[in-house]
């Protein structure tokens, strides 16, 4: 606008020998229609551009928002990951401490039992089974080998008994 209205008042200008080196424009009144058109145009322009930000601020939230949940899902798996592996691991010496207690035990039973002779085998099994008898149970198991076990009863019978024997024989003398 400025170098048009230059170049026109240089036309009117020269003829009277006169240079305009600026010219300043302080206002401008367009029509009433034009001035509505641009308020128009200015508003939409600012309801454009605020369009744009609110969009540009929800597709960023909409990010972060992902972002966050992906690891927070993440850590969660990790964290059920880490849970999943300890309790497997205590099972596992759980079971390790078990066993090892099992084995100690049945080291002792052995140790203990390895010295003892049938006799007293025999007379533990009849008391437990006297003890079957007498309980209040309605179904008795009898074990097979109770034949064997009455022969040998009857074999600790006869030294038992003929060791009072010799008793009471040396005791004669």
């Amino acid at each position: 606008i400025n170098s048009i209205l230059r170049e026109k008042l240089d036309e009117v200008t020269n003829r009277w020998g006169v240079k305009i080196t600026s010219v300043e424009i302080r206002e401008i009144l367009p029509p009433s229609q034009v001035l509505e058109a641009m308020i128009k145009q200015m508003e939409a322009e600012r309801v454009r551009r605020a369009t744009v930000t609110e969009a540009d601020g929800k597709r960023v939230a909409s990010i972060k928002m992902a972002e966050g949940q992906k690891k927070a899902t993440i850590i969660r798996a990790e964290a059920t990951k880490k849970a999943l592996i300890l309790r497997a691991e205590a099972k596992r010496q759980a079971s390790i401490l078990k066993a090892e207690g099992y084995s100690r035990a049945l080291d002792t039973i052995y140790n203990v039992a390895k010295d003892i002779d049938s006799k007293t085998l025999t007379i533990q099994y009849l008391d437990r089974l006297r003890n079957i008898a007498t309980g209040s149970w309605k179904k008795y198991v009898i074990p097979t080998e109770l034949l064997n076990i009455t022969g040998q009863v009857g074999k600790i019978i006869d030294s038992v008994s003929s060791g009072s024997k010799s008793k009471t024989k040396l005791g004669q003398e």
